[in-house]
């Protein structure tokens, strides 16, 4: 029985052998998009973070309001703020047509004697405040004979690119929002002062923030904090496996055009034997693409500039995984080459469902951030199994113990297709 397996798996290495194109698709087209998603994640985030994105500032004030917003969105070290267009200073009009055009993200534009007003709002506010806890009625009658100005609200005008997306957006007006309250309390704080003759010595008020956000990594012990790295080799590996399925349905098509499958079922071993060696050659190559992807991660990223690829004493674990995941694909592919009557049904359609549980399953995008449909689709899709087993082991610290649950998923769901399969071919060979 060994030596008809051995002679079965032989029979699909030659074929393989044959299928450059196949080959190609198992090994370079996940080599060279892991390599390519990573290097654009790399460059996006360093551009993010190094390269300062040039806003527009258009200051109607020129007071000290609009001065102090200056010069924390220019400590910030995030924006540059421009203020001339071809040598020319750019008022409110210029920025629309700029912004619109997609020549800047955003602009800010300071409305006019936005100092002068606010000083004079907060200056009413106070004297009101201090005159209902005043012990003299000559003070409170001062106070309420005093002829009140009406201050109109003020009007911080942002501009975006219309390409832009929401989060930014919103991330934008966060910051400029919680930048305006900080200076308009320490102006409340400065005009109490003022008020109550308080030396300038002995603050009268806590102008610092009471609640602050700190953000803490969690212990990772040896291992370095989560990078691109560790989830694109682990979501582009799983990519590739379950492409077998496209090489393994056509070759399995072949096979049924050319007659060879009829005289390998007429032939004294059992086709059970066959699927074997079908699974055992392409499990191997499913193996095979995941060690090729593990030696980039870990010895050719560092030479592009990426951070190397930490397994921490996981091996086993990562390769079990990829067991797994291999024939989970190995299952789908039998099933779609037992189903598929010519090549042209099982290439388009084993391409297009690996791209499908790719998006599916987080590879793509992360599944927290799918709506709460496509969140319970993702929970069903293999691939997202096996996404989520990697991310355990590489990212969460998890144990072979931990990914056992997901993992057995993935065997029952290779049991599964391999159960339709056979079914499937007995009754189409009964009829």
């Amino acid at each position: 029985m060994l030596n008809k397996l051995f002679q079965a798996i032989k029979k699909e290495m030659l074929l393989l052998s044959r299928d450059l194109g196949g080959l190609i698709t198992l090994f370079i087209m996940p080599i060279v998009l892991v390599i390519t998603v990573t290097l654009i994640q790399k460059s996006s985030f360093e551009t993010l973070h190094n390269d300062l994105t040039h806003v527009i500032w258009v200051d109607n004030d020129k007071d000290s309001l609009s001065f102090a917003m200056q010069q924390q969105i220019e400590q910030a070290n995030i924006f540059k703020l421009v203020t001339t267009h071809n040598k020319q200073t750019i008022t409110e009009d210029i920025a629309q047509q700029l912004v619109q055009k997609g020549q800047y993200q955003f602009a800010i534009v300071i409305p006019e004697q936005l100092t002068h007003d606010l000083h004079a709002k907060v200056n009413q506010n106070v004297n009101q405040i201090l005159a209902e806890f005043s012990f003299s009625e000559e003070d409170e009658d001062a106070a309420q004979n005093q002829p009140q100005t009406v201050v109109d609200y003020k009007e911080i005008k942002l501009f975006f690119d219309p390409a832009l997306q929401n989060v930014y957006k919103s991330g934008v007006k966060d910051a400029i929002d919680k930048m305006v309250a900080q200076i308009e309390n320490k102006t409340i704080y400065q005009a109490f002062k003022d008020q109550l003759g308080t030396d300038e010595s002995a603050p009268l008020f806590a102008s610092e923030p009471f609640l602050r956000f700190t953000e803490y990594e969690p212990d990772y012990g040896k291992q370095a904090k989560p990078n691109a790295v560790q989830h694109n080799v682990p979501a582009w590996t799983l990519f590739a496996i379950f492409f077998i399925m496209v090489p393994l349905s056509i070759n399995m098509v072949k096979e049924k055009n050319q007659g060879t499958w009829i005289r390998l079922l007429t032939s004294p071993a059992s086709n059970i034997i066959f699927i074997f060696g079908k699974t055992a050659t392409y499990l191997l190559i499913s193996l095979l693409q995941f060690y090729a992807m593990l030696l980039i991660g870990k010895f050719v990223f560092p030479y592009m500039g990426l951070p190397a690829l930490l397994i921490n004493n996981q091996f086993i674990t990562l390769s079990f995984i990829a067991m797994a995941s291999g024939l989970a694909a190995i299952g789908l592919g039998i099933l779609l080459g037992t189903i598929a009557k010519t090549q042209e049904q099982a290439a388009p359609f084993g391409a297009t469902f690996t791209i499908i549980l790719a998006a599916i399953g987080g590879v793509w995008i992360p599944v927290f951030a799918m709506p709460n449909f496509m969140q319970f689709v993702a929970k069903i899709s293999p691939m997202h199994w096996a996404l989520e087993s990697f991310y355990d082991v590489l990212l969460r610290q998890a144990t072979f113990v931990d990914i056992l649950p997901k993992t057995a998923l993935l065997l029952l769901f290779f049991g599964t297709m391999l159960g339709l399969a056979f079914l499937y071919d007995k009754k189409k060979r009964h009829i």
